[in-house]
């Protein structure tokens, strides 16, 4: 293979992480709208794309590692071959919270509207979550290393929404216990978008590696529930 043909099968791969990410970024946010509309069908769809999303995470891993067992990369390109695997398997599980989220919303559908106030900060969260993506996806697009490190910030506003959602939900359950099946998935919608944004930082650590060959940790991941002011 010819380095302007290796260069071409590098690029497609590129070009397949920002159309799958691109994918990822916009079902985040419908996975909420679905939630708040009662949406089924949209939630089923949601649900669906998931098992297309698990494709063409293989198909971009394989080819992958395609290029490494018939090339022999320079070390820049090595790099960027591992950003790509890491970062398809991060929008991967990212789609799976989507995928949860539209689980959700059919079990809910189930069992009743739980009250409004608990959804209030979950499309802000979503939209949040999905701007960062957004932002990983272009630092990656144009090696902006600046970029990348500036993302993560971002994610600590989601986790205080995340904080402010967890409170709520616990005292809505304290004054209506007969409500904590319902309240506990609503937890779970939240946890899910507030992982989310922490895959995403996951990404924003690849995309700093590909750029300038070095693993610069931006852990802002909680690791346990949120303690409660009092």
């Amino acid at each position: 293979m010819s380095r302007l043909v290796f260069d071409q099968e590098l690029r497609k791969l590129q070009d397949e992480i920002l159309s799958l990410g691109s994918e990822v970024e916009e079902n985040l946010v419908k996975a909420v709208d679905a939630l708040q509309q009662r949406d089924v069908l949209q939630a089923r769809r949601l649900i669906q794309a998931d098992t297309v999303v698990n494709e063409r995470r293989v198909n971009i891993g394989t080819a992958a590692l395609t290029l490494i067992a018939t090339q022999q990369p320079m070390a820049r390109d090595m790099r960027t071959i591992a950003a790509v695997l890491e970062i398809v398997g991060e929008l991967e599980r990212i789609h799976d919270y989507v995928k949860g989220i539209g689980k959700i919303t059919l079990m809910l559908d189930k069992n009743g509207r739980p009250a409004a106030e608990l959804l209030r900060h979950m499309p802000q969260m979503a939209q949040k979550t999905a701007q960062m993506l957004h932002k990983s996806l272009t630092a990656f697009a144009e090696r902006d290393a600046a970029l990348a490190r500036e993302t993560p910030r971002d994610d600590d506003e989601v986790d205080a929404l995340y904080k402010q959602a967890y409170r709520e939900i616990i005292d809505y359950v304290t004054q209506n216990p007969q409500e904590v099946e319902r309240a506990n998935l609503l937890e779970w919608v939240a946890h899910n978008l507030e992982r989310a944004a922490d895959r995403t930082t996951n990404i924003c650590e690849w995309v700093v590696y590909m750029i300038e060959g070095r693993y610069l940790e931006m852990d802002t991941e909680m690791e346990a529930p949120p303690e409660l002011e009092r």
